[in-house]
């Protein structure tokens, strides 16, 4: 059942363009006991199909800035063979580590932005 509810959690999530592959690899390591590599590399699996759907619903709505888009999503195949080759070879735990930053760096810019938007007074 939990992974009925992770999968339907996740793909809801990516399809907003909100990163759900983030949700997908904590639940898969916190509630499921998945090694740190495994959930990275299932995650891998997960996008592939949830970005094609989300492609395709944001060209048929013409929500794409092409010339944005195009060395984006070339420099960033690059940099996944780059970033596949360094989590291969890289200790689990510094990864797990480096994961929990990246977790607690984009948690403290939403509070930030929640801030600004909501509690600041200009």
């Amino acid at each position: 059942m939990i992974e009925i509810l992770t999968g339907i959690i996740s793909g809801i999530v990516s399809g907003m363009g909100m990163g759900g592959g983030t949700i997908l690899i904590t639940i898969l390591i916190c509630f499921m006991g998945v090694e740190q590599k495994i959930a990275q590399s299932s995650n891998l699996v997960f996008f592939v199909p949830t970005s094609i759907v989300a492609t395709i619903i944001n060209i048929k709505n013409n929500e794409i800035k092409w010339k944005l888009a195009i060395p984006i999503a070339i420099l960033g195949t690059l940099g996944a063979f780059l970033g596949s080759y360094i989590a291969t070879k890289i200790n689990v735990i510094l990864l797990k580590k480096l994961f929990a930053m990246f977790l607690f760096i984009i948690a403290i810019y939403e509070l930030y932005s929640w801030y600004n938007k909501y509690l600041k007074k200009t």
